[in-house]
């Protein structure tokens, strides 16, 4: 009996060491390895839980959906759906059956941004699941309501597909892109771009067909996935003035609108080279001498390229930097890529001459020329770009809601005022570059803005530019829009921005 015992004691201790490690091995698969094996790019489990929920919507700050799910009848619970596509792809983006970990591109715009909320799994709505859970209702995702206004969306894409459809450069399609900001909050009314893509397309439940177009949709050249409106940068042209008058003001309190400054035609730059105005017109009365406000009205170059040389590539890029010009806390915005604007201070003044009229290699963003206006209509603050209004979670309480933030405060109420009275002057006055949009031709509208006409070095045709703000005297909107190869920005950009305007001032009751 004796002899029998140990060999049973060694298979019994056998057993317990192989239930122990059994023990172990679970538990430390569904304690330690369960996140590392769910976000496997093979495990096509955590892809189909996820396509089990449903997506919780995406609205406009007036109430339209441009994001949603219906109920699908394949392997998925549910379809991605997007009602007006293009129109609000660079604000959506798209969202795709795939998982963070199973592709790099799995989501793009505020679908990615607002990821776990809009799938139900954030932090923020783990009470709000457990009640559901217990009540025994289905996990469904949170609401985000966006900033954008769908009037001022619509006509903004729609004026962009007017004018660029068919369009190209050097046989590449020409590209534009439009964003309007609330002033006084820096909410994202509208971020239009051209050309777009339709989002329904990367939605599908077929892997093949998904990856076909976005293979596709990649490759174009220049691929609609961009979004012109914040990712594109061209050369600012004359709007770029707002920012060198800035500096000037900013350097001498005595300065002010009726302040006369040089003005030859041409300027003899530091290197010995002629600058020139448009068509090399002469500035003003032609005395080589103007007051600023007629010479920005007018969009002079030679005074500005001589004020430029005054104050030098380090001044400039300092007022440059407060516009949000090389500054990354600028390009920080929740579902919305940024591509950096760009001020190079030079040692040479020639090239500062030029990069104080918004040539050589200074480069901004349509989302950047809204920031010019926008700050001259806050009387010089600038307010921090914002997409995401709020998110709401199924039992409609808020879970997450943007409080308007300061990004930086460039200029004075002052120089502020300056610059709007400059701005006004281009549009409502006849010597102005923009005065076809003056109150008499807008029902009564006075808005202010800034034309910019540019030199890309692409073609022959420059890039089309205007910055605008209105209503004048009371701001409700700034509104950015940059053409590729559009021409002058007066007859090619700042069309679409008044349209812009007006949708969105009707939806205020303002005419």
């Amino acid at each position: 009996m004796t002899g029998m015992n140990r060999p049973i004691k060694r298979i019994a201790l056998a057993v317990l060491v192989m239930f122990v490690i059994l023990l172990v091995n679970a538990n430390y698969l569904q304690a330690v390895q369960a996140p590392s094996l769910a976000n496997r790019p093979l495990n096509d489990r955590s892809e189909y839980e996820q396509n089990q929920v449903q997506r919780g919507n995406i609205v406009t700050a007036d109430g339209v959906t441009v994001a949603t799910t219906k109920p699908s009848n394949d392997l998925f619970k549910y379809q991605r759906v997007y009602p007006a596509g293009p129109v609000y792809a660079p604000v959506t983006g798209y969202d795709t059956i795939f998982t963070q970990s199973q592709a790099p591109n799995y989501a793009t715009g505020v679908e990615k941004a607002e990821n776990a909320l809009l799938t139900g799994t954030g932090s923020q709505l783990a009470f709000r699941n457990f009640i559901d859970m217990i009540t025994n209702k289905p996990q469904k995702g949170a609401t985000v309501q966006l900033t954008v206004n769908s009037k001022a969306q619509e006509v903004a894409y729609q004026q962009l597909q007017q004018a660029l459809q068919g369009k190209t450069i050097n046989g590449k399609q020409q590209v534009g892109g439009v964003v309007a900001l609330n002033p006084s909050t820096g909410a994202i009314l509208a971020m239009a771009s051209y050309p777009s893509y339709d989002p329904n397309q990367l939605a599908v439940h077929d892997t093949t067909k998904l990856n076909a177009v976005d293979q596709q949709l990649t490759a174009e050249d220049p691929s609609p996935l961009l979004n012109n409106a914040s990712q594109t940068t061209l050369p600012p042209g004359s709007t770029f003035k707002i920012v060198t008058s800035s500096a000037w003001y900013n350097q001498d309190s005595t300065r002010n609108p009726n302040t006369v400054v040089s003005s030859p035609q041409p300027l003899q730059l530091p290197n010995g080279n002629l600058l020139n105005n448009d068509s090399n017109e002469q500035c003003g009365s032609g005395s080589g001498k103007t007051p600023v406000y007629f010479a920005f009205a007018q969009s002079c170059n030679t005074p500005f390229a001589n004020i430029g040389i005054q104050l030098g590539g380090p001044t400039i890029k300092s007022m440059a930097t407060e516009y949000g010009l090389n500054n990354p806390s600028a390009q920080d915005i929740s579902g919305v890529s940024v591509a950096p604007s760009n001020f190079t201070a030079e040692a040479d003044k020639s090239f500062t001459a030029f990069d104080a009229i918004g040539q050589h290699d200074t480069t901004v963003t349509p989302l950047q020329e809204a920031m010019f206006a926008a700050t001259v209509a806050d009387g010089g603050t600038l307010m921090k770009p914002y997409l995401v209004q709020q998110v709401t979670a199924s039992d409609l309480s808020v879970v997450q809601q943007t409080q308007p933030q300061q990004l930086s405060q460039p200029i004075s109420g002052t120089i502020a005022g300056y610059e709007k009275q400059m701005m006004t002057a281009v549009v409502q006055q006849s010597e102005g570059t923009a005065f076809a949009f003056s109150a008499n031709n807008e029902n009564g509208l006075v808005i202010a803005g800034k034309t910019g006409t540019a030199q890309n070095g692409e073609s022959t045709q420059p890039d089309a530019v205007f910055t605008a703000f209105a209503p004048a005297d009371n701001p409700k909107i700034a509104v950015g829009v940059m053409i590729e190869g559009g021409g002058y920005g007066a007859a090619a950009a700042a069309p679409i921005a008044v349209a812009v305007i007006k949708a969105y001032l009707a939806t205020l009751g303002n005419q």
